[in-house]
């Protein structure tokens, strides 16, 4: 696999770890590498684990795409918005183990799992968009109206709060604490437990309960093109 994440596949279960840089940066060559793992996870009827590196699970998009020209900050939110659409239908169940701290579309990647543990500690967890000066975007709105909290959505998106991992779980960001030694195992023996779905059954059902969201997000990446483009 690409050198920006890793692959593993155990006992049903496909472990994929981000490694791009101190912070994880969700580069479009790292966008294309997740989604590279996610069709070979489909292929190998995996529960798919993501995880980044100990104290940290993503900081956000690449920021020198983002400052590079609007046509690559357009196109880099785009890819972004529809990878995590892809990752709420995918048919197999995700995990995701936050490791750290999960800044802007790292935290939009928590928002598009079907089960977060977040390893508890000195981390921010957050949306920071409005903070630094951005007005959130369509999809983003979306899929955060979705599923965070009434209260969560307005401090999360309107007010750039940010959130330690104990507050993350109960405004919708985090299923679940864990120590940060016990995490992985932690997110595994979730994995394991999904793992015991009928996937058939499970990928109908989650189309069904996630349709007006996916339809939702379609028409906002679409809106998001078009804005940003004539910004």
């Amino acid at each position: 696999m690409s050198e920006l994440i890793t692959y593993q596949l155990n006992d049903g279960v496909a472990t994929l770890a981000l490694c791009n840089g101190k912070v994880n940066a969700l580069s479009p060559a790292l966008i294309e590498a997740i989604g590279e793992c996610l069709d070979r996870a489909e292929q190998d009827k995996a529960v798919v684990v993501l995880t980044g590196q100990p104290g940290l699970f993503s900081g956000g998009y690449d920021l020198k795409v983002m400052t590079s020209g609007p046509q690559q900050a357009t196109n880099l939110v785009a890819a972004g918005s529809a990878l995590t659409r892809r990752m709420l239908a995918h048919p197999y169940p995700i995990v995701i183990a936050c490791s750290g701290h999960a800044i802007a579309k790292g935290a939009f990647l928590l928002l598009a799992a079907d089960y977060r543990l977040g390893a508890d500690g000195p981390f921010q967890i957050g949306l920071n968009e409005v903070l630094i000066g951005m007005t959130m975007h369509h999809a983003g709105i979306a899929l955060a109206r979705d599923r965070l909290s009434p209260s969560g959505l307005q401090r999360a998106v309107n007010n750039a709060e940010m959130f330690s991992p104990a507050q993350a779980l109960q405004v919708g960001f985090l299923d679940q604490l864990s120590s940060p030694d016990s995490l992985l195992a932690d997110a595994q023996a979730v994995a394991q437990q999904l793992a015991k779905l009928n996937m058939r059954a499970h990928a109908a059902t989650k189309r069904k309960v996630r349709a007006p969201l996916l339809e939702a997000l379609e028409r906002a990446i679409a809106l998001d093109r078009e804005h940003l483009l004539s910004a």
